[in-house]
């Protein structure tokens, strides 16, 4: 089917929240406070990498730019599922429909990119030190990092275009916590074969593609730590690259759930909203955790920052 029909639909309703009236005012209160923990979390490792003149390196540069990622994606949609849950309606419009989805993919992408981006840097930081300032010089990282940032928008932009040129003329509530593709995309009237194929395509082999990065990073990774004799020695190389390796694990097992399929195969939409609260809200706040804790270095600098603060 054309186009048309694209003004029949003009606001969105968030169906997500709205069958659980009984605890929605806990649920205020636990996102909430989610939300403002993963603020301050990433705030914090933010103002350590930019005060301590020890963390300004490339790999501290890459983790600011996912404290940035990690502000910038819940923040797309946590505070109108906040103002949802205290007001009986749950309409969105279908402009601001468009610009959560179209930001809430583009930081997920950036992010999927970022986090292969990391691992190169430690693959050459393991495997290559001698040569390592020579291969990750500021230049070089700054072209990096602002690919990823290009790149996860540029794959938003596609998605969003082509999930939002489809007719909307049958329903218009979206079985989510907000306006993402899987939900958006079941409510089309028309056909919806060039989006579901867009999105299991072109997202999959990206997101495989940084996957895969990732991967072959850390088996050369790995192969290295194994011929370092001592074990003082295999402890610090592996210390470098533990958080990252558990960041990763947490994004890509709950993330590739939600988009490496067709959003026509059967599931259950209560467990779909739970990956994507697991995905969209509490891993954001988890990776400052899993970094201050794994991190001697981050957490000597969160540290003197907190102490000049409370001197102060």
């Amino acid at each position: 089917m054309g186009i048309y029909n694209l003004t029949t639909v003009t606001e969105f309703i968030l169906m997500g929240i709205s069958d659980l009236p009984e605890v929605r005012y806990s649920l205020f209160v636990v996102i909430a406070m989610i939300y403002q923990v993963t603020l301050v979390g990433n705030g914090a490792i933010l103002l350590a990498i930019g005060t301590e003149t020890k963390l300004q390196t490339p790999m501290y540069y890459f983790l600011a730019n996912l404290s940035l990622v990690d502000i910038f994606c819940p923040s797309a949609t946590v505070p109108k599922m906040l103002k949802n849950l205290l007001t009986e309606k749950k309409n969105i419009s279908f402009v601001g429909c468009v610009l959560q989805l179209f930001f809430l993919v583009g930081f997920v992408g950036t992010e999927v990119f970022l986090l292969a981006l990391m691992a190169y840097d430690r693959y050459v930081v393991i495997c290559f030190p001698l040569r390592y300032t020579l291969i990750m010089t500021k230049g070089r990282c700054v072209l990096l990092t602002a690919g990823t940032w290009v790149a996860g928008f540029l794959n938003s932009l596609l998605h969003t275009v082509f999930t939002f040129r489809l007719s909307f003329c049958k329903s218009n509530h979206v079985n989510q916590y907000y306006c993402d593709i899987p939900p958006v995309v079941a409510l089309s009237c028309s056909s919806t074969y060039v989006a579901e194929m867009l999105t299991l395509v072109v997202g999959g082999t990206l997101g495989i593609s940084a996957f895969l990065i990732t991967c072959i990073s850390y088996v050369y990774i790995i192969s290295t730590i194994l011929k370092i004799r001592s074990a003082e020695g295999k402890r610090k190389a592996f210390s470098t690259c533990a958080s990252h390796l558990l960041v990763v694990c947490l994004f890509y097992g709950t993330a590739i759930f939600t988009y490496i399929r067709p959003p026509s195969s059967h599931h259950s939409p209560a467990r779909d909203r739970l990956i994507s609260m697991l995905y969209g809200v509490i891993t954001p706040m988890l990776n400052p955790i899993i970094y201050s804790l794994r991190n001697t270095e981050v957490k000597g600098a969160l540290r003197r920052v907190l102490c000049q603060h409370t001197c102060l």
